[in-house]
């Protein structure tokens, strides 16, 4: 058996032009979207990330046929043979948003069988909301051991019109809901629902599937159930966590990055910060008649200063981008403040950037404060979540020596190969298999 791990040595500033592939958190949901429909379905621009095999093992394990062509990032997906409500504990034991699919199946079957979620170690990530949500459009539900069981109860006893109000905008549960209320009967509306372009995306093909969503009011999400959804073809939106992770090489290596498909208008608040830190960032510059906000440049300073920031729900600062981030304010100059207000155990990853000298001192679950150092230095570290390992790549760029990165497995569930792009931006970085 082998264990494989990243080698990151200090490099030279990065620059290139990098084309994105499409966003892990909008394919997750699109394909156990695909379970609402019966037929042959075609998603493009799908990347080859371990969390998306996964999915697709779980699909297959539903009895749909899959075909996924990496090369061309495409993916097709036959639901016309799924037969299976039941998602095995092992599958869903892997990957939080393996939850997801329990919506669909309900709306498919009238009843779904699946686990409690797993993932990363970046706090619990209840799923009270989907399971209050599920009860109030004519769920029952029965917990034992480690599985749900879901029953929807008889079309005549269905409420015509249920209202949900979220506590908090939670993507997930909005996600859940809404495609459960796509194929149920009677109207739905979410109120204080999640409006991330991952959740518009998936609100985009559920409407060329032919369900009726009205989302013109703001957080205030209108479903008129229907009752049939037809496949479709779909492009999946570019990763804007990914175009993040690049233009943070770029940035905390004093080089510069193009990278043409990014959509500025959903990055907005995140490409502030880095316009206040003093980088030059230039918006709109493969701009189309669909998308005047197409394409970002980002040219790095060399007297990056402090910003502080807290995470949020869209349009916040991402939560997914606030590890990366946390190590660039490590080499700039100043003191910076973060907070995190989405998963209470997203800071996990200072430890291992105190261990290669950055100076963060770590204020409870949610907050950080952050001192610039001249220089941090190479060693091993441990990977404990996906945007954990982005992190410590970005750290390791500009660390005396080099820097040895396990938990590797994070990085893929993630990333299609990111560590490829960043080395054809001038990136000493690779995967070494150690027996």
């Amino acid at each position: 058996m082998s264990n494989e791990y990243l080698l990151v040595k200090k490099s030279p500033p990065l620059s290139g032009t990098v084309e994105l592939v499409g966003a892990k958190n909008a394919v997750l949901v699109i394909c156990t979207s695909l379970i609402l429909t019966n037929g042959i379905s075609i998603l493009e621009n799908v990347p080859n990330s371990a969390d998306v095999l996964l999915m697709i093992k779980l699909l297959e394990d539903l009895g749909a046929g899959v075909t996924f062509e990496p090369e061309k990032k495409l993916l097709t997906v036959d639901t016309r043979t799924i037969c299976k409500f039941e998602v095995k504990q092992e599958i869903m034991n892997k990957m939080r948003a393996s939850i997801l699919v329990a919506g669909p199946l309900l709306a498919r079957f009238g009843k779904a069988k699946v686990a409690f979620p797993g993932g990363c170690l970046i706090g619990a990530r209840p799923i009270d909301y989907h399971l209050s949500g599920f009860k109030k459009m004519g769920a029952f539900i029965e917990t034992h051991d480690c599985f749900i069981d879901l029953t929807l109860k008889p079309y005549q006893e269905l409420p015509k019109l249920t209202r949900l109000v979220l506590e908090y905008p939670s993507v997930g549960a909005t996600e859940n809901l809404m495609m459960l209320a796509a194929l149920n009967k009677g109207e739905t509306e979410i109120v204080n629902a999640a409006i991330e372009p991952e959740v518009l995306d998936l609100i985009d093909i559920l409407t060329r599937m032919g369900a009726k969503i009205d989302c013109s009011q703001g957080q205030i999400i209108k479903i008129k159930g229907v009752d049939k959804l037809n496949p479709v073809r779909h492009y999946i939106i570019p990763d804007r966590i990914e175009a993040g992770a690049l233009l943070l090489a770029a940035a905390i290596t004093g080089g510069s990055v193009t990278i043409p498909d990014a959509r500025a208008d959903h990055m907005d608040l995140f490409l502030e910060k880095l316009r206040a830190m003093g980088h030059k960032v230039i918006t709109g510059t493969h701009a189309t008649h669909d998308n005047p906000h197409r394409g970002i440049t980002l040219t790095a300073t060399t007297t990056p200063q402090a910003v502080s920031f807290k995470t949020g729900q869209y349009p916040c600062f991402p939560t997914d981008i606030q590890a990366p981030m946390m190590s660039i304010l490590s080499v700039a100059n100043g003191t910076s403040l973060i907070e995190e207000t989405v998963y209470e155990n997203r800071l996990i990853h200072i430890k291992e950037l105190q261990k290669m000298g950055a100076q963060i001192t770590r204020d409870g679950n949610t907050k950080a404060t952050i001192r610039g150092v001249d220089a941090l230095y190479g060693t091993e570290v441990i990977a404990t979540d996906i945007r954990a390992s982005c992190a410590l790549v970005l750290a390791g760029l500009v660390a005396q020596g080099q820097t040895k990165i396990t938990g590797i497995h994070h990085w893929r569930r993630g990333y299609d190969k990111l560590e490829h792009k960043l080395v054809a931006m001038g990136a000493l970085i690779e995967v070494v298999e150690e027996l």
